[in-house]
């Protein structure tokens, strides 16, 4: 009879989505990419509010994904960011490369597309959440975010109690 030993789990096993600490509620870095550099620089604004975040804007994917070893904790993307030059990176191509290289930052899409077909699939493919432009953008962006910070809470809650 042949018998396996099972490795008991370790403290150390447990192992954050990004390889880092979560972050603390001073220390968020969001990144904000849209090719529309007026719509970009008004949410930028709207951000930078608050001192507890760290903003950083791309008007490219491409720009974004050269950036992204900062692992940032929230990236918010445009749908559609080829409208400006038809060879670059669309959102989704953007998302699926940012979810590549740091699967625990979290994606909110961001469009005035309302097809519920781009909706699902942006959602299938790991994006967070996704808000239509509209008056109530940035509300609905900062809904988003806390949920996802009530996320990384939680998250924290569960690894320092089943240790």
């Amino acid at each position: 009879m042949n018998t396996k030993t099972l490795k008991e789990p370790v403290d150390t096993d447990i192992v954050d989505t990004k390889d880092t600490t979560m972050p603390n509620q001073k220390d968020i870095t969001i990144f904000l990419v849209d090719d529309d550099p007026i719509y970009l620089k008004s949410l930028e604004l709207q951000f930078l509010q608050n001192p507890d975040l760290k903003v950083k804007s791309f008007l490219t994917g491409e720009a974004c994904i050269e950036q992204m070893s900062i692992k940032p904790d929230i990236v918010i993307l445009d749908y559609i960011l080829n409208d400006n030059n038809k060879e670059a990176m669309d959102g989704i191509r953007t998302l699926l490369k940012i979810k590549n290289l740091s699967p625990g930052t979290q994606v909110i899409m961001l469009s005035s597309e309302e097809d519920v077909e781009v909706v699902t699939n942006s959602l299938k493919l790991g994006a967070f959440n996704y808000v239509v432009k509209n008056a109530n953008t940035f509300l609905k962006l900062k809904g988003c975010i806390k949920k996802i910070l009530g996320l990384y809470s939680k998250e924290k809650e569960l690894i320092v109690w089943n240790w």
